[in-house]
């Protein structure tokens, strides 16, 4: 059975100290990794996300925050539309970069590979 599909929304920025995609978490800090985004799942949570992003902004924490469609699929957070999805990864020109590039060392050390 397949799980329904739910579109939900994240904040996402470009963390001003080195460039690198983040999402606001649930502990409100930023980090690099789309599931540990908070999200929200109504208009007035989705507000308050917004507003936070623009306090990050004014603060020099973060520049360019915006909230970003997310699919939650069997528990799993999925960007909803491909330019988010390759923010999520790192340079699609180099895959020895970025987030993927982590991931796919992690999963090698934990012998998933």
């Amino acid at each position: 059975m397949v799980a329904e599909k739910i579109i939900r929304q994240v904040l996402t920025a470009n963390r001003l100290r080195d460039g690198l995609v983040v999402f606001l978490s649930e502990y409100g800090t930023w980090s690099p990794w789309l599931h540990d985004a908070q999200v929200a799942r109504s208009k007035d949570e989705a507000s308050k996300l917004d507003a936070r992003g623009g306090q990050d902004m004014k603060i020099n924490l973060v520049v360019g925050a915006y909230l970003i469609d997310v699919l939650e699929v069997d528990g799993s957070l999925k960007a909803a539309h491909i330019r988010e999805h390759l923010r999520t990864l790192g340079p699609s020109v180099r895959l020895d970069l970025g987030k993927q590039a982590e991931a796919a060392d992690a999963q090698a050390q934990a012998g998933g590979i």
